[in-house]
């Protein structure tokens, strides 16, 4: 008898034809499906991934709502689209759509799809735990992606044995603890309510698992922060976009929202008068920015989109180096913001 989560992985293999079937108002836009939002109505804001990177299908059927922040799989979708009440509804639904037999999981297996979410305790006392990055497999790690840890004081943090669950796509014998890149996730008063984990393996790459990037505790509208909150910041998903760009403006405040979902919702500081989006180049990083932009208007912030030439800035970094870096940002800077935060 399949699990939920074997269903679930099933569904992942036929993204496209669910989508198709649950989400017909939507269309296909390379990897991604996009939609206006779970329920099917038309326009770009949720994007499902129909196809996962380098072969991990677990990722596939993955979506996420860059409007709402919301995110979930495949039987969601379902969910919604058939206004079911149960969990034993979508099964059902999702077993005629596969073609499956009928008999259902029991209450057990339903109860486990719950899978534990990490805590704002629990974040606060990994961060806790952990220690300063100088001289560690972050920096490191950091050196390897043409970073300095100068941009990360403050933020960052090391964690020699990070706990690692493994998920299916890992090999049964996979390691329970590595070292780890911690960073802190703050709400505008500086207050840890997250951490965002990377695990490391050495010399100065990612641990060999399925998801060597978690996060855990309360992230959305918050992000990892570099610098104080100002009347003039930046924005974007990755910690090493970020560090990238902190690179060549070392005095402009900085965060980093971890995904395309949650940089679309940020909580904008009340000092905030303008803000620079750097996104990638991506279905989800466009449509955060078109998120932002409608947001901005509303309360009269100048949102300035900060294209990188490649997939993202560390591209950028690594490619073009720091001067030519800091003389492409120039250019789009606005104001006097080159004065103020560029690199001399």
């Amino acid at each position: 008898m399949d699990s939920i989560s074997d269903i679930a992985a099933r569904l992942a293999d036929n993204a496209e034809a669910v989508c198709r079937r649950y989400l017909p108002r939507g269309r296909r836009e390379g990897r991604y499906w996009l939609v206006g939002d779970i329920h099917g109505t038309p326009g770009r804001s949720l994007y499902v991934l129909l196809s996962g990177e380098g072969g991990a299908r677990g990722r596939a059927g993955k979506w996420t709502d860059a409007a709402s922040g919301d995110h979930g799989d495949l039987l969601d979708i379902i969910a919604a689209s058939c206004g079911h009440a149960s969990m034993r509804d979508t099964l059902a639904e999702a077993r005629a759509f596969l073609s499956l037999p009928m008999p259902l999981p029991d209450s057990a297996t339903l109860r486990a799809r719950k899978s534990p979410q990490g805590t704002r305790a629990a974040a606060r006392r990994l961060w806790a735990a952990s220690k300063p990055i100088e001289g560690t497999p972050v920096s490191d790690y950091l050196a390897s992606r043409g970073l300095g840890v100068a941009g990360a004081a403050g933020s960052l943090r090391y964690h020699p044995r990070c706990y690692y669950r493994a998920s299916r796509d890992d090999p049964p014998d996979v390691r329970s603890a590595w070292p780890a890149m911690i960073a802190a996730v703050t709400d505008d008063r500086g207050a840890v309510v997250g951490v965002h984990r990377t695990w490391l393996a050495p010399p100065g790459g990612k641990a060999p698992v399925a998801d060597p990037r978690r996060a855990m505790g309360h992230l959305l509208g918050h992000g990892v922060r570099f610098g104080a909150a100002g009347d003039v910041m930046a924005a974007g998903e990755g910690i090493e976009t970020m560090l990238s760009l902190r690179e060549v403006l070392p005095s402009l405040p900085m965060i980093a929202g971890l995904s395309a979902a949650h940089l679309a919702a940020i909580v904008f500081p009340s000092a905030l008068r303008r803000l620079y989006v750097a996104f990638d180049k991506d279905p989800a990083g466009t449509g955060a920015l078109a998120t932002l932009v409608e947001r901005a208007v509303d309360v009269g912030i100048e949102l300035v989109p900060l294209p990188p030439e490649r997939d993202d800035f560390n591209d950028d970094l690594r490619a073009l180096g720091r001067a030519q870096l800091a003389g492409r940002l120039r250019r789009l800077l606005r104001g006097d913001d080159a004065g103020r935060f560029l690199v001399r």
